[in-house]
């Protein structure tokens, strides 16, 4: 579990690197899943932004007891798994991630996530690890984005330049195995990997069940930026209940 200290972090920083490790036998196995999808779907090499969609085998990682153990610390026993993606920055030629708000992109209102980033290999200053705002979080807003389809991103919205300061921003290295956890509306980017070492990561996005994923919501979010559409995204209940009570679950 996460100490008091790393919970005030979370809370003050808008993200915590805790002291859990992924076993490697875990890890390994995430490889061989990856090395899998990537052979059936070579369009995912970069990234997979529904990886659920394409192997459901994946949300047995999620439903480690100690992994939601931790998320219940930051936002509490009533919890919904509603995405898993793989940020897989191959060597050489890994893309680039914006300076961006994950709230952005997704259809939960209220808005409220935190995501578990674990690094399946070591993430590096070199190979284009995570950036991190912070304190970007603590007003709970999202700033402007702007649409960039340029070449070379793996995601289309970018927060307006004159909306951070990137000599404030923190690297977030990592071991294979390490993760990281952030909140929904921290300020956060990576930089390619020009590095002959590969840097893959997968996220999972937990939100409270207070929260509604709303599917309208995502069908018009598509249309409008362009974006992945998760209308048809499956959405696990993890522990506790549908606050909410407007939730659908495919566990249900």
């Amino acid at each position: 579990m996460l100490s008091d200290t790393q919970v005030q972090t979370y809370e003050t920083d808008g993200f915590v690197v805790p002291d859990l490790r992924m076993p490697e036998e875990a890890l390994a196995d995430i490889r061989e899943r990856h090395s899998r999808l990537i052979a059936k779907h070579p369009e995912f090499t970069d990234y997979c932004p529904a990886l659920l969609d394409k192997d459901d085998g994946f949300v047995q990682y999620a439903r480690m007891p100690e992994i939601l153990e931790m998320v219940e610390q930051l936002i509490g026993p009533d919890i919904a798994l509603w995405n898993m993606s793989f940020f897989a920055k191959p060597a050489l030629k890994g893309t680039t991630t914006p300076w961006h708000q994950d709230g952005e992109y997704w259809p939960i209102r209220p808005l409220a996530t935190c995501s578990v980033w674990l690094a399946v290999d070591a993430s590096t200053l070199e190979n284009g690890c995570l950036k991190m705002m912070p304190g970007s979080h603590l007003d709970q807003r999202l700033r402007p984005h702007n649409q960039n389809d340029g070449p070379g991103l793996a995601l289309n919205q970018e927060i307006a330049a004159t909306e951070y300061d990137e000599e404030k921003a923190v690297p977030v290295i990592l071991e294979a195995g390490q993760m990281s956890l952030h909140d929904v509306y921290l300020v956060h980017g990576s930089d390619p990997n020009r590095s002959p070492n590969p840097r893959r990561g997968i996220t999972m996005r937990f939100m409270p069940t207070s929260s509604v994923f709303d599917r309208n919501i995502a069908a018009e979010m598509s249309a409008a930026k362009g974006l992945v559409n998760h209308e048809e995204r499956p959405v696990y209940l993890m522990s506790g209940k549908d606050l909410s009570g407007s939730n659908s679950f495919v566990n249900a």
